[in-house]
């Protein structure tokens, strides 16, 4: 499916529209994102379950995207994407609304899990954006969305900050919802309604089974395989820094909390303005061109985490964070591209569902290994541990743009 149902004007707006409510509602969402420690430790809980809920917090909404995000990828498909990206928004709202309610830690876990298997709202607006798009800017809609994530995730923790500086955590859950609603009520009103392709199933989704596995009948075809296997190391590896972060910053380089702010911020100032050049630069090449670079890509965050697990500066460390960001910005937007391009528009949504699953399962399973490397090898070898996957992904990408069979 292709934009040629809609003039190219209104294809802009409605561009710019998809933009404006990722911004928006991922600033919304990451509002509470930093301060969920803060907010469980006001409930007092015993140590160990602090400990779990601190981790299970987080985790939560990526197992329930990760478990729902092919069916939900399957329904769009059938009835619209449109109507799956106020679904999820709806789905944001309500939650947030119930989280706001919440009285205790359990309550809190399970409506995080549910507020990700209800909602899972970038993988239809990816797929929404491909039927809208022209397929020659498609790594670019990929890029765009990603830096909206992003910037939308920066503002969002400042805003949270700023009201759990004047009022209780109540209101930073409130006005999440709200605007989460606020966002829905947008795409109802402001993006056209694209019906479904016609050559899509007409039948009836399959509820979502353990681990995404494909129906029989329904297998991935091999490149879309290792295309996913490989974005999924690469987002691994970049996660298994996040448990140990702050610890090794203070604690290794010795800096203090608001530089550690700063370098964190420097992978997301490096993302955000390297993934549009890096997507102007990708566009019209062809998939094994596109991997072999990527390749180069990859090695170059294997250099670059080699020097992090090296220095003892801080300067030279948020130098590198931010030349990982400008790098980053040539993997996962470039990678889905490629994802996408793989298949006709009738299984966008079950497609991007799909690797919207792999990237939220390789995510849990980075954070989950740098936390473990940290309890069991000490946080201080983190670098060199990311060194090391980056070069495992680098040998994979290599492989497969050289496979002739794939």
């Amino acid at each position: 499916m292709t934009s040629v149902s809609l003039a190219p004007d209104r294809v802009r707006r409605a561009v710019r529209t998809l933009f404006a409510v990722q911004f928006v509602s991922m600033g919304a969402m990451e509002m509470s994102g930093p301060f969920w420690p803060v907010h469980l430790a006001s409930y007092d809980p015993p140590g160990w379950l602090f400990g779990v809920a601190g981790t299970a917090v987080y985790v939560g909404p990526m197992l329930g995207v990760a478990l729902t995000g092919s069916f939900w990828g399957r329904v769009g498909d059938r009835f619209g994407h449109r109507l799956m990206m106020i679904r999820a928004l709806l789905g944001l709202a309500l939650t947030q609304l119930a989280l706001a309610f919440a009285g205790d830690v359990w309550s809190i876990l399970a409506l995080r899990f549910l507020q990700g298997a209800c909602a899972g709202y970038i993988a239809p607006a990816q797929a929404y954006g491909v039927g809208i798009e022209s397929p020659a800017a498609r790594t670019r809609l990929f890029a765009h969305l990603q830096v909206s994530t992003n910037v939308g995730s920066v503002v969002g923790a400042v805003a949270g900050g700023v009201i759990l500086d004047h009022a209780a955590f109540f209101w930073i859950n409130a006005a999440a919802a709200a605007i989460c609603a606020a966002c829905a009520a947008a795409v109802a009103l402001l993006l056209p309604d694209m019906p479904p392709p016609a050559t899509a199933t007409a039948n009836a989704p399959e509820p979502p089974a353990p681990a995404d596995r494909p129906a029989a009948g329904s297998r991935l075809p091999a490149p879309v395989l290792a295309l996913l296997g490989v974005m999924g190391l690469l987002l691994a590896a970049r996660m298994v820094t996040q448990a140990p972060f702050s610890l090794y910053v203070t604690s290794v380089l010795g800096a203090g909390t608001g530089v550690t702010g700063l370098c964190y911020a420097m992978l997301a100032l490096g993302f955000v303005i390297a993934a549009p050049a890096w997507a102007r630069h990708f566009e019209g090449m062809t998939r094994a061109a596109t991997l072999r670079r990527m390749t180069w890509v990859a090695a170059g965050c294997t250099g670059l985490m080699a020097v992090a697990g090296l220095t003892a500066s801080v300067t030279v460390f948020a130098a590198v964070y931010l030349a990982w960001g400008v790098l980053l910005g040539a993997t996962t937007p470039v990678l889905t591209a490629l994802v996408s391009r793989a298949t006709d528009g009738a299984r966008q949504g079950r497609l991007l569902g799909v690797a919207q699953s792999t990237a939220q399962g390789a995510s849990m399973a980075g954070v989950a290994l740098g936390a473990g490397l940290g309890q069991t090898v000490g946080f201080e070898h983190t670098y060199f541990f990311v060194a090391a996957a980056y070069a495992a992904g680098a040998a994979a990408l290599w492989t497969t743009a050289r496979d002739r069979h794939r």
